[in-house]
Order: structure tokens, then C-alpha cells, then sequence
């Protein structure tokens, strides 16, 4: 099996393409920069949205991952509006090429709004640019695979805890304000309940996912449960030895932040025990 993994240099793709190889998978790492990819795999440094026929310069894989996405955690910049026919384009030109398997990395925040759990059912209607654009390439997707019996696999990232030097989720914050030595950090209600995940296991799960293709659809990379966000940040600061504190109640929730949402992680779950 060959794996193509499109963003393989970010906060995600680093884990995922190190998993995929500790599995004895032959991955394709394809970034604009790949300083930080595992040097195990075939590397690829290009933009990918510019080549002409990526099937044959990617050496026809048999599963693409696709990660790369620009400004996630600005979710409403224009960029992800700007850059959607360009994610459909390449993926369809997999898609039409008679790749075997597509699988593109989601997000919760496709789902807008929402309490409790969610399934592969829950309706979206997304509330920022980000989960607009990721809403509209995974109908559009989902409907090319169909047409053209192609393996579609959408996985719905939720929370991730963990590599917090590469990311820029709260947790990466956080670690970076403790490196530059502050003492306090200002935060929210901390009230609200997700759904996280430890890095690592966000990477097996992920890995899991691609090599296999009995299951396939909207599937929860997740946890399966709740729980507060100041309960999680307090036990990374412990889990990390940090001195810095949080000040509760320095900035306001944002508005279309759900109080408490979580994916359901019966797919997942399924996944894994095959796995063994």
C-alpha cells in the first residue's frame, strides 16, 4: 500500500506520516516545506494545487490523505473560500483518475452550533468560512467518490492535545506563553465541554482509518466523550510541569462555540478493534 499525504510538514501531518510508516506503510509526504517530515518517506516539496497531473508525479498511490489546508484556526478568513476550487480540483483529478481511496481530514466545526453528540447523521450548517468551505468539499467530494467508485472516508477531527510546539490550538498557546516565561494567561469561562484526544492517538486513529476500507464515510476521530475545557487545560499544565496560570474570565466565549459537543465514536471504535 502507498499513501500520498498532502500537508505532511504541519501540526497533523507530522504524526500521521511517522504513524503510517511505524505501521510498514510506503507514504508520499507532500508539503511547500517538509523540514519536519519523517525523513523515511518519499518526500515532495511542491504546491500541490499546481501540479498538472498529480496521479503520475506522486507515483500513483493507492490512498491520498488529504490535510493541507491553510489558516484552520482563523476561522473566518477568506482564504478558505478562496481556496476551496482549488482543494476540489486536486482531489478530483484522484478522484477521475481512478485512485482507490480518498480520505480528506474534517472538522467539527462543519457542524455549526450543536449540543450533544455527533454522528455521521447530525445535519451541518457550518457558522464560520472555515466550516463553509470544509462543508462544500465534503458534499462535493462524497459526490465524485460515488460516481466513481472511489473509497470516500471523511474523518471529523475534534480536539487534539498534544506536539503543542507545532500547533496554534490553546494548548500550543499556552506552551509557548510558558516558554516566553509569563505567568499567567488569559482565558476563557473555560465552561464549555469537548471533545479532545491525545496527539497520539488522533495519529493511530487516523492511520487505522487509511489502511483499511471496509469502513468508510463521515468517520469521528474522537474521543466518544466530553469533557470542560478548564479541566483539560489544568491537567496538560500539570501533565507538562508548568507554572503558568490560567485567568479565568479574561476573554468571552465566542458566540458559535457549542457548550457542550462530542462525536460519537462507535465507527472509530469498530476501526480499532480490527485493528487489534
Amino acid at each position: 500500500m502507498k499513501i500520498l499525504v498532502t500537508g505532511a510538514n504541519g501540526y497533523l501531518g507530522q504524526g500521521i506520516v511517522k504513524q503510517l510508516l511505524d505501521d510498514g506503510i510506503e507514504v508520499v509526504a507532500a508539503d511547500t516545506v517538509c523540514d519536519r517530515v519523517d525523513k523515511r518517506a518519499l518526500i515532495k516539496e511542491t504546491d500541490i494545487f499546481k501540479v498538472e497531473d498529480p496521479m503520475s508525479f506522486f507515483g500513483h498511490p493507492d490512498v491520498l490523505l488529504h490535510l493541507a489546508w491553510r489558516n484552520g484556526f482563523v476561522h473566518n478568513d477568506h482564504s478558505h473560500i478562496e481556496d476551496l476550487p482549488g482543494h476540489f480540483s486536486f482531489l478530483l483529478k484522484f478522484i477521475e483518475k481512478g485512485i482507490h481511496q480518498v480520505a480528506v481530514m474534517g472538522s467539527m466545526h462543519e457542524i455549526g452550533f450543536h449540543e450533544g453528540s455527533i454522528d455521521e447523521h447530525t445535519p451541518a450548517d457550518p457558522m464560520t468560512l472555515y466550516g463553509i468551505s470544509k462543508n462544500a468539499l465534503r458534499k462535493a467530494i462524497e459526490l465524485e467518490c460515488k460516481k466513481n467508485g472511489v473509497v470516500y472516508q471523511w474523518l471529523r477531527g475534534y480536539y487534539i492535545v498534544g506536539n503543542p510546539k507545532y500547533g496554534s490550538s490553546i494548548f500550543s498557546k499556552i506552551y509557548k506563553a510558558e516558554e516566553e516565561g509569563k505567568t499567567a494567561f488569559p482565558f476563557t469561562s473555560g465552561e464549555n465541554q469537548y471533545d479532545f484526544l491525545d496527539y497520539d492517538v488522533f495519529c493511530q486513529q487516523v492511520a487505522a482509518c487509511l489502511e483499511q476500507d471496509e469502513t468508510d464515510g463521515i468517520i469521528n476521530i474522537c474521543s466518544g466523550e466530553p469533557e470542560k475545557l478548564s479541566s483539560r487545560v489544568e491537567r496538560f499544565l500539570k501533565e507538562n510541569d508548568m507554572k503558568i496560570r490560567l485567568e479565568y474570565g479574561k476573554f468571552p466565549d465566542r458566540p458559535y462555540d457549542s457548550k457542550a459537543i462530542w462525536g460519537d465514536n462507535t465507527k472509530i471504535k469498530k476501526i480499532m478493534e480490527r485493528r487489534g
